[in-house]
């Protein structure tokens, strides 16, 4: 089995190929990126036999499609914003899509290729990471389960960092977009934008990390969740996190240069040259992601429980309200967003997914997919609760 792994050298990308090169199923994985050095780093420290590396720039379709071409399946662990070109390549390759989310419109796009996808017999899977797409696994367990759904409730607890640190958690862009760009949540039959960080609640996690005030942030689980159960008469489905991960006071620190403009993409001059703030704010923030090593270190000798992904879904079974709440946790919070997409590409491989373009709920069957993600320490509870 052969997989090429986009943004291999990134820092969700090569956990994907840490877990891929440690599947006996996988014979050959592609760490393709558009910095070599990038993914050199990564070959050189998890050391694999398996490994080689690619440059590709997905903007050049021609190259993309030849470095699919023979695949067995591709994650796409690059920026959201090149789903769509991406999926063109794998549908004139021939090979299984997968990626890490769409961020909502993105997603929905996507979706638009099913028929596409279906004809040429090969299958994507949208929005497989951590979050989304372990909660949408989550979600359909439940739903499986219920006659009703009243609401979808997601929310993604990740162990906060010490007040003041600066220190972004994954892909820059993504986070911007994150906390300047309305999210999305599904009320009463349809789709409503709200402003960002609204809507706090407390929330309850596992121990130890307690309870976490969570907002309302743009997700792709919202996109697909809704429409996926809509026959058991969903009323409502939102996500909510913790500041993504961050501390709130460098969360803050991006929300005013945002009111400044500095994410802005429309080009300002300086001294007789066009720049967009937002190319440099990224560019300067990039500097404050740990380094790709820091992501495929093993846990600590001690570890303790660093995220957990909850999915909470209400509905009715023979006429009486039932809540599931299914609960995953890690204690490295960055791996279910590499591992998930990792396993599921060798799903599609091996034909386990049908032709077409899915949500991760109507894709995998829940409780083999969330039992397999054991292997790497990622466990799920469920609690069921009832009314008298």
């Amino acid at each position: 089995m052969r997989i090429v792994v986009l943004g291999g050298g990134g820092k969700m990308g090569s956990i994907a190929v840490q877990d891929l090169a440690c599947n006996p199923r996988v014979d050959e994985v592609i760490v393709a990126d558009l910095n070599p050095d990038a993914a050199r780093t990564v070959i050189d420290y998890i050391d694999s036999p398996k490994l080689s590396a690619q440059q590709v720039d997905v903007s050049d379709h021609e190259a993309l499609v030849a470095l699919l071409s023979g695949a067995d399946a591709c994650v796409n662990a690059t920026v959201y914003y090149t789903n769509l070109k991406v999926m063109e390549a794998c549908l004139e390759a021939g090979t299984h899509y997968t990626d890490l989310g769409g961020l909502f419109h993105t997603t929905l796009k996507q979706r638009e290729l099913h028929d596409r996808f279906a004809e040429a017999g090969i299958s994507a899977v949208l929005g497989m990471g951590s979050a989304p797409g372990i909660p949408n696994i989550q979600a359909r367990y439940a739903a499986d389960r219920l006659d009703t759904i009243e609401y979808i409730h997601i929310y993604d607890g990740i162990r906060p960092p010490d007040p003041g640190t600066l220190r972004f958690t994954y892909a820059v862009p993504t986070i911007i977009d994150e906390m300047t760009l309305k999210p999305m949540v599904y009320r009463d039959g349809e789709f409503i934008a709200c402003e960002p960080l609204t809507e706090f609640e407390e929330y309850p996690f596992a121990p130890p990390l307690g309870i976490l005030p969570v907002h309302l942030s743009l997700h792709s689980e919202v996109a697909t969740l809704p429409l996926s159960f809509r026959e058991k008469g969903v009323r409502e489905c939102f996500f909510k996190i913790n500041y993504w991960g961050m501390a709130k006071e460098l969360v803050d620190k991006v929300k005013t240069l945002a009111e400044f403009g500095f994410a802005s993409e429309e080009p300002v001059r300086v001294d007789g040259v066009e720049v967009r703030p937002r190319d440099l704010m990224i560019a300067l923030m990039g500097n404050y992601v740990p380094p790709v090593t820091a992501f495929l270190a093993p846990p600590p000798p001690v570890p303790e429980w660093e995220k957990e992904i909850v999915a909470e879904v209400r509905g009715t079974v023979d006429g009486k309200t039932v809540t599931y709440r299914l609960g995953t946790l890690t204690t490295k919070g960055a791996l279910p967003t590499g591992v998930a997409p990792a396993r599921g590409a060798v799903w599609q491989a091996r034909g386990r997914v049908p032709p077409g373009v899915y949500p991760p709920e109507l894709a995998f069957e829940p409780e083999p997919f969330l039992k397999e993600l054991e292997e790497r320490d990622i466990y799920t509870q469920v609690t069921v609760t009832q009314a008298l």
